[in-house]
Parts: structure tokens; C-alpha cells; sequence
């Protein structure tokens, strides 16, 4: 497509009045930051997509799709308010786009076709810029759409850590290690319940019960069918399955800032280290209000932990999923003390509830927003090709149409009220945006920022965010197959 300097200004004018559709936007969007990106010179990173044999360990080696050859990706350290460039190359055999999850970017940089950003074809490539202003730990992945090939989107290896230095950080620590959760080997299975037992607030709201029991009433679900879904054979940490990457060598005394990452397609994360305590100190990659001190961390899909752990307990651990099954899977590493002799030991840690109000400021009234957005989560059985399919406020989304279901406003602030009407606790994932949580079930909090938040089966949540972004954001859950049935939305922001 060519576009003389006339029309360029003409379709300038008509986005800056809103005057465009969707698509239309989106194109003008990238003409533009086409234009800013150097056409020459050397990159800062280079991103090469292509198939990749990982060894998770000796004898068990898989083919997936990683980048640069190696999973987890490579480790991008960005720095705050600085302009960075980037190549990226297409070596699959698939059109491929690269998600920079947690920053607020442009919609055809950010990494969603569904936004806009243009696919980059197999055996092409794409240089993009951009300026980082979000610090912290982000991270960068495939956005690809999979359904029943599960060679495909986040079942692969395509994530890599991302982190964004702030301009004044304020230490604490002596050193940081950065950890990628991830399973593999994914095959369809049965549908199994998923555990919820570890979010608090408890509590089922009987209202979403009734909708959801009526959506299988509609079903005409027989006692013997079975919904699919998908499980894992395997699983690591950093590439490797436990006992067959280097350990954590620390020193007693030492603090050690942990960067903890969930790159799971499907699965939530219980991780533990047997003898210690975790301080959090950021959520996503946001400094917490509240630095609360707690014996295990869980993870929704795509969510990050900054921990602090001081080592004060001499020996030989295996830091990992409290699951046992998912620990002897591989999703473990070992932590060696110096001077330490002996296996790793494990005990596993007492109960415990995980709940965002405690890293929320006491103090912290969130003001009311300008616009309430009510969100109801319906699982259908059944409906998607033995998959169940969901929809946001009775409609699942259609990569055809890419229909926003909300129009907003630019700068005005908005309340997410989310009503989950279904039995799993899904990683709900705003682009582009950061919100804060300001209510879980009935019960108020504030100053929690995140860009992933576990919404609970049968409860509500809600969330603040202002719209700053034009173009279009997309909503949706991060566990990929529910995102392929339907779980996903268009906001368009004017």
C-alpha cells in the first residue's frame, strides 16, 4: 500500500476527530510508526521465531518453537524512558507476532493481531521501536492463536523474560535471579475441575451459580460426556526439569531478589522454598503498596512475582510447585548453600490463602470512575468442537468480525466489574493498560497494580484503569485454549 503525503494528513486529521473505523485506525497507526523506525543501522535485540529442539533434561529433548534456539528466550534488559530497537525474524511456518506483555505501547507494536499490530509472514521479518516507559519485570511472547494444534501459540516455547530497569532503583538486595515456569509435552485430555482452594477471599456468589447451571441446562449436557481440555507431560524451570539444570548457589546472609514468571498456556503456580520466607516487592512487574512477607507465591497464568528472600537457612533445597505431581513433572530447581552437603530436601508448606489485599495500602480510596463496564464470564459446554466455549456478556469472539464491545473514552477512567459465572479462576489479561484492583468479592482494596489478575470461580472483581491508549486493547483470559473457544474482547478507546 502507498500513500501520498496529502492523503497521509487527510486520514491524520480523520484520527484525530475518531473518525475511523477500527481497521482503518489501525492502519493509519502503523503507517505512522513505520515512519519512526530507523530503516537502517544496527538493532539493540534481534528476536529469531523458529523450530527448536530444548533438552529439559539427558535423553528427554522436545521440538517446539522458541527463540533464538533457546527456551526460555533470551533475556531482554531494557532500560526506562529509553528508545530501544528491535529485529524480529519469522523462521516458522506460520505468521507470527511478538507480545511486549505489560507494556503500554501503540496497538500495532504491542503484539495482537486482533488490535491491529501486522503479522509478520513465515520467512519475513519486522524491525520495530519503541520506548519503555513501564520498569520492572514484563516479558515478550507469541500471540498466535492454536486451537487444536498444540504445536502452536503459548503451548510452545515462544516467551522470554523482559526486564525494564527503572530509572532510580531502590536495592535492597545483593543480587537477582530470574525463574520461567513452563510446561510442556501438552496433549488433549479430559476437562478436570480446577483448584480454587488457594484464592481468599472465599466464597461463591449464588447468583453466577445459577447462571452457570443454567448454561448447562441449555446444553443438554448428558451425565457420560466429557469436555476437553489440555494437560502436560512435562514441565521445567528455566528449561530444565528438576535436578538437571545448575542449582541456585547462594550464600548464607545473602538476599536474593527472585523474578518469578508463569509462561504456562493453562496451569496456575504454587511455588515454595522449603525453610525461607518470600517478601514481595512487586506484582507484574508494579511495586506493591504493601511489602507483605509470605511462605508461598501463586501465579495465574502469565503473572510475575519480585521476591525477596533472605537466606537463612543452610542446606540443600528444592525450590518448586507444591503440586507434587507438577514438582516431580520437572517444575523445580534446586537452591545449594555453600558449603552444603547432601540431596535436596523438600517439605511442603502448610496451607495457605493467597489474596492480593495484602499487598494493597490500607489507607488507599480508590476515587469513583467515570464509566462502570459489567463483564459476565458464561462457559457453554460443549460448544466448541468437544472444547467448552465462552463468551463475555452472552458473545464469544470472532477472529472474523474483531467487533469492539466497547467504545471508551479517551482519558476518562473506567471500572472492569467482572462477574466470573464458571468454576475456574481465570488469569484475566487487560493490553496495553495497568489497572488497580479495587474490589474482590465484595470486599474493597486498593493500590494493587497489575496487568493479570485471578478472578476466582463464582466471584466478582473489579478493576480500575484509564483509558490512555487509542486504538484498540484486547481483554481476555491467558490460558490459550479458553482465549481460542472465545474468551476474549475488543475495547476501543476513540
Amino acid at each position: 500500500m502507498t500513500i501520498d503525503r496529502r492523503d497521509f494528513l487527510k486520514l491524520g486529521s480523520l484520527l484525530a476527530l475518531g473518525g475511523l473505523p477500527p481497521a482503518a485506525r489501525a492502519a493509519m497507526q502503523a503507517m505512522e510508526a513505520a515512519q519512526a523506525v530507523p530503516a537502517d543501522g544496527k538493532a539493540d535485540h534481534v528476536l529469531r521465531i523458529a523450530p527448536a529442539k530444548i533438552e529439559l533434561a539427558p535423553g528427554h529433548e522436545i521440538s517446539t518453537l522458541a527463540y533464538d534456539g533457546q527456551f526460555p528466550g533470551p533475556m531482554l534488559r531494557l532500560h526506562e524512558g529509553r528508545r530501544v530497537v528491535v529485529d524480529i525474524h519469522n523462521d516458522s511456518d506460520a505468521p507470527q507476532v511478538v507480545h511486549w506483555h505489560g507494556l503500554h505501547l501503540p496497538a500495532e507494536i504491542d503484539g495482537a493481531i486482533e488490535e491491529g499490530t501486522p503479522a509478520i509472514a513465515p520467512g519475513g521479518s519486522r524491525r520495530i521501536a519503541f520506548t519503555p516507559e513501564q520498569s520492572g519485570f514484563r516479558m515478550y511472547h507469541t500471540h498466535q492463536g492454536a486451537g487444536l494444534d498444540l504445536r502452536r501459540g503459548m503451548y510452545s516455547g515462544l516467551f522470554g523474560p523482559l526486564y525494564v530497569q527503572p530509572r532510580h532503583d531502590a536495592g535492597g538486595y545483593d543480587r537477582e535471579v530470574f525463574l520461567v515456569l513452563k510446561d510442556f509435552q501438552p496433549r488433549i485430555s479430559a476437562d478436570e475441575d480446577m483448584d480454587m482452594d488457594f484464592l481468599a477471599p472465599k466464597g461463591r456468589d449464588q447468583s453466577l451459580v445459577k447462571i452457570a447451571a443454567q448454561a448447562v441446562d441449555d446444553a443438554h449436557v448428558q451425565p457420560d460426556w466429557e469436555s476437553w481440555s489440555v494437560a502436560f507431560g512435562s514441565g521445567c524451570i528455566n528449561g530444565r526439569m528438576l535436578g538437571h539444570g545448575e542449582p541456585i548457589r547462594v550464600r548464607r546472609g545473602e538476599r536474593v531478589l527472585f523474578h518469578i514468571l508463569n509462561a504456562s498456556a493453562m496451569s496456575n503456580r504454587g511455588i515454595a522454598l522449603p525453610g525461607h520466607w518470600f517478601r514481595v516487592v512487586a506484582l507484574d512487574g508494579n511495586a506493591v503498596a504493601t511489602q507483605a512477607t509470605v511462605p508461598v507465591l501463586w501465579l495465574g497464568a502469565a503473572e510475575r512475582i519480585s521476591a525477596i528472600v533472605t537466606m537463612d537457612a543452610p542446606g540443600t533445597w528444592i525450590f518448586g510447585e507444591i503440586d507434587d505431581a507438577a514438582r516431580n513433572g520437572g517444575i523445580g530447581i534446586v537452591v545449594e548453600y555453600a558449603g552444603a552437603k547432601g540431596a535436596p530436601q523438600w517439605r511442603k508448606p502448610a496451607d495457605f490463602a493467597w489474596d492480593y489485599r495484602r499487598f494493597a495500602d490500607p489507607q488507599a480510596r480508590p476515587r469513583e470512575p467515570d464509566h462502570v463496564l459489567e463483564m459476565t464470564f458464561v462457559e457453554h459446554p460443549f460448544a466448541g468442537k468437544g472444547f467448552n466455549r465462552w463468551a463475555i456478556n452472552g458473545q464469544s469472539f470472532a477472529m472474523d468480525a474483531m467487533k469492539p464491545m466497547f467504545t471508551l473514552q479517551r482519558g476518562k477512567r473506567y471500572r472492569l466489574r467482572m462477574h466470573n459465572a464458571s468454576d475456574d479462576a481465570h488469569p484475566i489479561h487487560l493490553h496495553r493498560h495497568t489497572f488497580e484492583i479495587t474490589n474482590i468479592a465484595g470486599h474493597a482494596s486498593g493500590g494493587v497494580r497489575k496487568d493479570v489478575a485471578l478472578v476466582a470461580g463464582y466471584q466478582s472483581m473489579e478493576v480500575d484503569f484509564t483509558a490512555d491508549q487509542p486504538g484498540l486493547s484486547l481483554f481476555h483470559c491467558h490460558m490459550q485454549a479458553h482465549m481460542d473457544h472465545g474468551f476474549m474482547a475488543l475495547l476501543d478507546c476513540s
